[in-house]
């Protein structure tokens, strides 16, 4: 993300609006806090309402966040993030060199759509999968190395160049590993 915002592209990250835009958020945040990182990231879609309910609810969070949202510095509600509505897209497609986090997380519609039309044929712009693209899903095909994709547009079909950097992200996962789930069982009571 700081490479294509260092060359003043945008990046767009197809997101899921709950979970996955969190974790983000948190990585996003995290690095933006420790290196003085000032490029504006906007929250599309419910993400800002589903970040709402992690901060109104910390006691199920990790400890360190927790803390944070109980002393009113929660990494969601960080200046760096800025939610958008559809009157404002428009607007931050205009806007060189800032992050998009957009839901459909597999890309079969919602407004990561709006953004990829106007970001994939840049080669200054990226894309970056946190979650898993489905076989057959639009994200897979994109994630997959194809070249051109057909899209509507103003009523028409047309072929929309993927000039944009491709990049995915696989320890985002939504399922716990291993480790995670001896954990889980070993909290158990009783155990199995």
């Amino acid at each position: 993300i700081k490479q294509v915002t260092d060359r003043n592209g945008s990046v767009l990250v197809p997101t899921f609006a709950v979970g996955r835009t969190q974790e983000v958020q948190l990585i996003i945040e995290d690095y933006s806090r420790q290196n003085n990182w000032d490029v504006p990231v906007y929250l599309d879609g419910k993400a800002k309402e589903a970040s709402a309910i992690h901060t109104a609810y910390p006691e199920h969070l990790k400890r360190n966040i927790q803390r944070r949202i109980l002393h009113n510095e929660s990494p969601f509600d960080s200046n760096i993030f800025q939610m958008v509505d559809s009157a404002k897209r428009h607007q931050i497609i205009e806007d060189k060199r800032s992050v998009v986090l957009a839901p459909a997380g597999m890309m079969n519609g919602g407004p990561v759509l709006t953004y990829f039309k106007e970001f994939c044929e840049d080669p200054k712009n990226a894309i970056v999968f946190v979650g898993y693209q489905a076989e057959g899903s639009f994200g897979r095909k994109i994630q997959r190395g194809v070249k051109e994709v057909p899209m509507e547009d103003d009523g028409k079909t047309r072929g929309y160049k993927v000039n944009m950097a491709v990049e995915t992200i696989d320890c985002l996962s939504g399922h716990a590993d291993f480790n995670q789930l001896l954990g889980y069982v070993k909290k158990l009571y009783p155990r199995p």
